[in-house]
């Protein structure tokens, strides 16, 4: 069995209000995700024709709108409709996000990751 042909998007910077207290929800904040998205057809099926596959810019504005969309407290949440998006919206096989948060004193990050799909 072929594995499907992937389109990462790498470092999308996501401005919401997100967070579990109401003050840490007041301000926006700016998360950034890595998104691969797998298609169903093959590259080199795609005979050069931005139609035959997913437009990753698209992509990349939807999922920037989505997350400006409303508050939410988890980034849980907000990548579970990041997944739901890319799937039903555009198409995609199979979705894998990578949701950074920059909050937690003392790291980098904090981390979500969610798979669906092929």
């Amino acid at each position: 069995m072929l594995l499907p042909d992937e389109i990462h998007i790498t470092g999308l910077r996501l401005t919401t209000n997100i967070g579990v207290p109401d003050e840490e929800r007041a301000a926006p904040q700016v998360l950034e995700a890595d998104i691969c998205i797998r298609i169903t057809k093959r590259f080199e099926e795609m005979c050069d024709e931005i139609a035959a596959t997913i437009d990753y810019a698209a992509v990349a504005a939807r999922l920037q709108a989505l997350a400006a969309e409303r508050p939410r407290k988890l980034i849980e949440t907000l990548a579970a409709e990041m997944v739901a998006c890319v799937m039903d919206e555009f198409g995609a096989c199979g979705v894998t996000i990578g949701l950074r948060k920059h909050i937690l004193p003392g790291t980098d990050h904090v981390a979500v990751r969610l798979v669906r799909g092929v």
